[in-house]
């Protein structure tokens, strides 16, 4: 991948966004994470005014702070604003949360589904969050999913962090950001950490929620390029394939085709029920 290419067609394509909306500039979450800090410090180098906002909830941003003083230091367009959402979340649970669990009879009642729950709100306040900045700006909310989560396994929150104006990396493997953010002398430390969304009580991973890392999900993405995927993929891979996979690899493609057919509804929109007149 030529970096300079790819940096100045994103930066160039980001600017345009602005101009065809007829907007002022752009709003991003930061959660010390490769992907936001990517998105931002691109954002950042338009020139365009950029707010970068962080979201903590329940947790110590460490990592974000770092960025976001190195991004405000080296660019004077982007502004930064830190938004704890503990008493936001914890007031939304604890109004609907006896609905929800005690007196809703179709709820599934368990630890994981709660947690689940609690996970999505996380990232649907934070939605609402950057809207609010957005709108009160005449600003864009820009989105900072990767290709292999948007496209390939649907790894976001729907209406959450899957809720933007544009996708500036929706086109870059994992892999492909952590050159480019090498490239761009994003911090060290962010480039090497393990990702996670920061939506859970505990420190799990991505891959430890997705079952497969994003080298081997992107493995399995591009054995599947060009293969009409369904649910019986798996099998006829099986029985037409002949090149030698590794149990590891089969595994590795079952999690991404089950969560690929899982997760069809957030990558496409709404289906639309057409009626004759």
């Amino acid at each position: 991948m030529d970096c300079s290419l790819v940096e100045s067609q994103i930066i160039y394509w980001l600017t345009k966004k602005i101009e065809e909306s007829k907007q002022k500039g752009f709003v991003v979450g930061v959660s010390g994470g490769i992907d936001s800090a990517l998105v931002s410090t691109l954002c950042a180098k338009t020139g365009l005014p950029t707010i970068v906002v962080s979201l903590p909830i329940g947790q110590r941003p460490t990592l974000a702070d770092r960025h976001i003083v190195w991004l405000t230091e080296k660019h004077p367009n982007v502004k930064s604003s830190e938004n704890y959402l503990d008493t936001a979340l914890y007031s939304l649970e604890s109004l609907i949360w006896a609905d929800l669990f005690e007196c809703n009879p179709y709820s599934i009642d368990t630890d994981e589904n709660r947690d689940l729950v609690s996970a999505n709100l996380r990232s649907r306040l934070r939605m609402c969050t950057l809207y609010a900045f957005a709108n009160a700006s005449g600003f864009l909310v820009v989105g900072t999913g990767n290709k292999v989560e948007d496209y390939g396994v649907g790894f976001f929150t729907k209406y959450g962090d899957g809720g933007v104006d544009l996708s500036p990396i929706g086109n870059l493997l994992k892999s492909e950001v952590r050159t480019l953010s090498s490239h761009m002398g994003i911090i060290e430390e962010i480039v090497k950490a393990a990702p996670t969304d920061g939506l859970w009580a505990d420190a799990r991973t991505d891959e430890d929620q997705i079952g497969a890392s994003y080298d081997e999900l992107e493995e399995a993405m591009e054995f599947l390029a060009g293969v009409e995927i369904s649910e019986t993929t798996l099998d006829q891979i099986r029985l037409e394939n002949q090149e030698e996979i590794t149990e590891r690899q089969w595994d590795v493609l079952a999690i991404y085709l089950k969560r690929h057919n899982a997760n069809q509804h957030k990558m496409t929109m709404p289906p639309i029920c057409i009626v004759e007149r």
